[in-house]
């Protein structure tokens, strides 16, 4: 029977942005490492910023209403007969 695993929290979105903020500064240098020019690795890293910025405020959202809608279920529960 497999092991049921805790809902992700504040702690993993945290650490999905981080890892997400190190990859905008990492991809640029790749790119500048290869050759690319240096506009387009920056227009790069600028735009997986953007993107990432996108996804934290979902992912936050995301979570913030998964709170409030556990907390709704467990006012409206009622006993069964």
């Amino acid at each position: 029977m497999p092991v049921p695993r805790p809902a992700p929290g504040p702690d993993a979105a945290r650490e999905l942005t981080g890892w997400a903020a190190f990859a905008c500064v990492l991809v640029p240098v790749v790119l500048l490492w290869c050759g690319t020019a240096p506009v387009a690795a920056v227009g790069a890293g600028l735009g997986l910023a953007g993107v990432t910025l996108a996804c934290r405020a979902l992912l936050r959202r995301s979570v913030r209403e998964a709170a409030r809608g556990v907390a709704d279920h467990r006012e409206a529960s009622t006993p069964v007969d």
